[in-house]
């Protein structure tokens, strides 16, 4: 088990997804930022699809039951195992009794953190990733006990080095396709949605990241249609909304371009007032 001291903002156990459920309306989930997720379970030789936990901006406050391994992906927030500082993509040993903390956040926006076997929380519909309504909790909370598998840590595991490129963490382009209604906006339109530098908003979370910087807008509303994770929405208010991994099955805005799954990892590292520009693309 882990004992949740303090849960740090809006962290909650994730894996890839929900998938198979869309048409009970159902959203996806999973983790917001796929590829530092999947580098911390490859690391310590985990499944992919094995659940972490996700902390935004601030980290939360651990102490292991049990002894097992760890890794942290992500966005760097000045990890300490027992005081002591350790460092992001990289397997340590944990002891029962140890407590893993974490202090500034310094760069990106989530960080991950798996442990050996991946975390054994409630899986509801081939899933462990928390959402309100779908399990008995979105987050976790103070007092909280995180099931985990136990390791006698007696025979070490040894795996190739990856080497890692975090400058991800510092791009603000995000590369898109057309959404289905993109050619209905008029040359000027798709000229400044492509070249305006636009800020995050206060309403971003794991649903959906609104954007600030409006542009002009004269097209109406669609008939209610299919949206995904990434889907750039147009509000009639000019307002550019893009759908995160918690978002809505349908929606009834149009839906003017589709972020690559790249591209969501991007802006899932990105949080109020930092800035991002769309990059047209013809193909994944």
């Amino acid at each position: 088990m882990v004992d949740v001291l303090q849960a740090g903002f809006y962290s909650s156990i994730q894996d890839l997804g929900r998938y198979g459920f869309q048409d009970y309306g159902v959203p996806y989930s999973g983790v917001m930022d796929e590829q530092a997720a999947t580098i911390a379970n490859l690391l310590l030789g985990n499944n992919t699809k094995d659940a972490v936990l996700e902390m935004t901006i601030i980290g939360a406050k651990l102490k292991f039951e049990c002894d097992t391994l760890i890794c942290l992906s992500g966005a760097y927030m000045n990890p300490q195992l027992n005081k002591k500082p350790i460092k992001n993509n990289k397997v340590f040993k944990v002891h029962s009794g140890d407590v893993l903390s974490f202090g500034k956040l310094e760069s990106g926006c989530r960080c991950y953190l798996s442990v050996l076997g991946g975390f054994k929380t409630e899986k509801v519909m081939e899933s462990r990733s928390m959402y309100q309504h779908i399990t008995a909790q979105s987050t976790i909370r103070k007092g909280d006990k995180l099931a985990i598998e136990p390791s006698s840590l007696k025979h070490e595991r040894h795996y190739s080095n990856l080497r890692i490129n975090s400058s991800y963490l510092l791009n603000s382009t995000l590369n898109v396709l057309k959404g289905p209604e993109f050619e209905k906006l008029s040359i000027k339109q798709q000229e400044q949605v492509l070249n305006t530098n636009f800020t995050i908003s206060k309403l971003n979370n794991r649903m959906a990241y609104q954007l600030e910087s409006p542009i002009e807008n004269s097209l109406e509303s669609i008939i209610t249609s299919p949206v995904l994770p990434g889907t750039v929405q147009l509000t009639p208010s000019g307002k550019l909304i893009v759908l995160m991994r918690d978002c809505q099955t349908t929606g009834g805005y149009p839906r003017v371009m589709q972020l690559t799954k790249s591209a969501l990892n991007v802006l899932g590292q990105k949080f109020v007032g930092q800035t991002v520009k769309f990059n047209l693309i013809s193909k994944f």
